[in-house]
């Protein structure tokens, strides 16, 4: 899809370089075009943009071996995780060297009566939960897909359990980092707390791999709830749905997830999953605790949704049922494809305080219907982030403009609500004009300050986040 994008800013990669990186790492270095290809492309709507050459890292020895050249040549660095992004955050706009941190992917410790564990950049959310599940724990975040952690901390991910455990942000207690000189250095600790220096643990969490590389996480783990329950119920407009959840979470209930899916999204997931759901608005609650306290969650959500209209209150409380349904959630990017044939997805999200949820929500559906958008919205609604997904011909510019005019609208609205442009996809390429108008000039003129200090020589994932 053609978005503009500065590519005049490419760098070549000087032949000394690639010899230096070839006597390094041999064979895990490619510079096929099937292997740029591959990182060259994420779930954005962006067409790709191939890096020179890839590497495959084993280490943080490595990772700062082959940043210290690059930046001795000057020359851009990406870290590649799985390519689940969604706002072009590891395409190479200026060409550069992709680090793949796939095959780091050890849980390097489990520290059960501390709950922490600390894990390789390349291990996904996945398998860390398959591999601590014998020790009763489990990690919460979950943004959908199977992402990298070291993806998840760089994009300060969050996803459907966000309500209760928080995003990345919360959870991440210490780094291991190489910077933009292959220096590596260690922020934050094991322990809960800390008033030692400045956090910089919280400076590399969402700095989307333009400050530095992370190559190893520690992380927050949870003790496994003795009672899961889940519910699905539907209701006769998205008002209702949404005027429900505020309800819910105003008066502290502490539903573990409360997921938003709006009848068009329903109705794609209905036929993706083969599901009979009602093609009308519905939330999709879980709630985490003991007997007791899931039984009294669910009443007082109960009464609540019946109040605004429910129709319906389904419950699932066999693994089989709560996975079933949970599953299909995270379909809904692939399902929702199958509306438009050869179509392309520009998925977008903000997020706004609670009480302004349902305005926000609902003049945003109205403009994607009076533009004639073919869409789905999709919410972790308890905390006040939505997900727009619009289906577009990717020849077609006055469809795109349609598209990235709705979008626009529903960020001014949500910063006009004193919310926020992403709510958890993040900058990369998409949001760059967006963050100044959240922040401010001067604001976005600090950060540049950051970005300046830690890479001078402008190499690590250049053209995301802000301009140089």
């Amino acid at each position: 899809m053609n978005h503009p994008v500065p590519t005049s800013l490419r760098r070549e990669m000087p032949a000394p370089l690639l010899a230096a990186l070839q006597a390094r790492f041999g064979e895990r270095l490619s510079t096929s075009h099937a292997m740029r290809e591959h990182h060259g492309r994420d779930e954005s709507s962006y067409d790709s943009m191939l890096p020179d050459a890839v590497i495959f890292a084993h280490s943080t020895e490595d990772v700062a071996a082959a940043v210290a050249l690059c930046n001795e040549h000057r020359f851009p660095v990406i870290a590649y995780g799985t390519g689940t992004s969604l706002e072009g955050h590891i395409l190479a706009v200026q060409g550069g060297l992709s680090i793949d941190l796939s095959q780091m992917n050890r849980v390097v410790a489990v520290n059960p009566e501390d709950l922490t564990v600390t894990v390789q950049p390349g291990v996904t959310r996945k398998q860390l939960n398959a591999e601590i599940k014998d020790t009763g724990l489990f990690f919460p975040i979950d943004p959908g897909a199977d992402a990298s952690i070291g993806g998840m901390a760089a994009t300060r991910a969050s996803g459907t359990n966000a309500v209760r455990y928080g995003t990345m942000r919360e959870n991440v207690l210490a780094l291991t980092v190489v910077t933009a000189q292959g220096k590596v250095i260690r922020t934050g600790t094991r322990a809960k707390k800390s008033s030692a220096g400045y956090d910089l643990t919280r400076l590399f969490v969402g700095s989307e791999g333009t400050l530095g590389i992370i190559t190893e996480v520690t992380l927050k783990i949870y003790p496994q709830p003795e009672a899961i329950s889940a519910a699905v119920c539907s209701f006769p407009d998205i008002g209702s749905a949404v005027n429900a959840v505020i309800q819910t979470i105003q008066m502290g209930v502490p539903v573990a997830r409360v997921e938003f899916v709006d009848e068009n999204s329903v109705r794609a997931l209905n036929k993706y999953d083969k599901l009979t759901l009602p093609e009308k608005p519905l939330l999709l609650f879980e709630f985490h605790g003991s007997e007791p306290g899931v039984q009294e969650q669910a009443d007082i959500v109960r009464q609540i949704a019946d109040e605004h209209g429910a129709i319906g209150f389904e419950w699932a409380t066999r693994p089989e049922d709560r996975s079933r349904l949970w599953q299909a959630r995270h379909n809904a990017y692939f399902a929702l494809l199958q509306l438009r044939a050869g179509c392309r997805a520009i998925s977008t999200d903000c997020c706004v305080p609670i009480s302004r949820l349902a305005e926000c929500l609902l003049e945003t559906k109205a403009d994607l219907e009076r533009e004639q958008v073919v869409h789905g919205i999709i919410g972790h609604v308890g905390d006040g982030n939505f997900h727009v997904q619009m289906l577009v011909d990717p020849n077609d510019p006055a469809d795109i403009a349609r598209a990235e005019g709705v979008n626009e609208r529903m960020v001014t609205r949500a910063i006009a609500m004193q919310g926020t442009c992403t709510g958890e996809h993040g900058i990369g390429l998409h949001k760059i004009d967006f963050l100044v108008q959240e922040c401010g000039e001067d604001t976005v003129d600090t950060m540049r300050t950051l970005k300046h200090a830690l890479d001078p020589n402008n190499i690590l994932n250049p053209g995301k986040v802000l301009r140089w």
